[in-house]
């Protein structure tokens, strides 16, 4: 694959349920396989802290401490929830007449949160793999004289790193083989390290 030298775009959003287990103290994450989210307008993916500590001496920054990953916090902007999001992940109920009905009893899903930005040679893909969303609010406002412009909705959410190993953010890179990147949207990637 050859070597980006832009990025622009945003597409092939995807989410896929997390189930965690803990057994003897130790959690492992099973996901659904993904699920497509059409509609991408706007993501926005920040660090949630810089956790740096830095060591002043010789009238410098003499040494600078850099804190692990501690996770992101973000915002999804779409053109629509579709309703299985609010049902399957954000906890909403579907009753017999087919009505979507919020509560307090809701409980939101963790997902991975998979998607890809394009770039000048080949689209970069990313993995979040242990994301929380926030319910969104509602807004909408009247036609204007130049006829109907969508609407969008956002979500805002918060990752942490998954506990089984770590994780926090994970993406293909310049040398990723063509088999994971096909495969990328297929299932929630698992990382291997040789020798480790």
């Amino acid at each position: 694959m050859a070597a980006n030298k832009v990025k622009f775009g945003l597409k092939n959003v995807y989410y896929a349920k997390a189930t965690e287990t803990t057994t003897s103290g130790v959690t492992t994450t099973a996901y659904g396989t993904p699920v497509a989210w059409a509609g991408a307008v706007n993501l926005e993916v920040n660090p949630s802290s810089t956790d740096q500590t830095v060591f002043r001496a010789d009238d410098s920054d003499y040494y600078i401490v850099s804190g692990s990953s501690q996770g992101f916090d973000g915002t999804y902007e779409c053109a629509y929830i579709p309703e299985a999001v609010e049902t399957n992940i954000l906890g909403m109920k579907k009753d017999d007449n087919g009505v979507i009905c919020e509560s307090s009893a809701d409980t939101v899903e963790y997902i991975a949160l998979l998607f890809e930005i394009n770039g000048d040679n080949s689209g970069r893909r990313y993995l979040i793999p242990k994301v929380k969303l926030a319910k969104p609010g509602i807004s909408a406002e009247t036609t204007g004289t130049d006829g109907n412009q969508p609407k969008t909705v956002s979500l805002s959410f918060t990752a942490s790193p998954r506990p089984d190993d770590g994780m926090a953010r994970l993406h293909t890179g310049d040398t990723t083989d063509s088999t994971t990147y096909n495969n990328w949207f297929s299932t929630v990637y698992a990382p291997s390290f040789t020798g480790s």
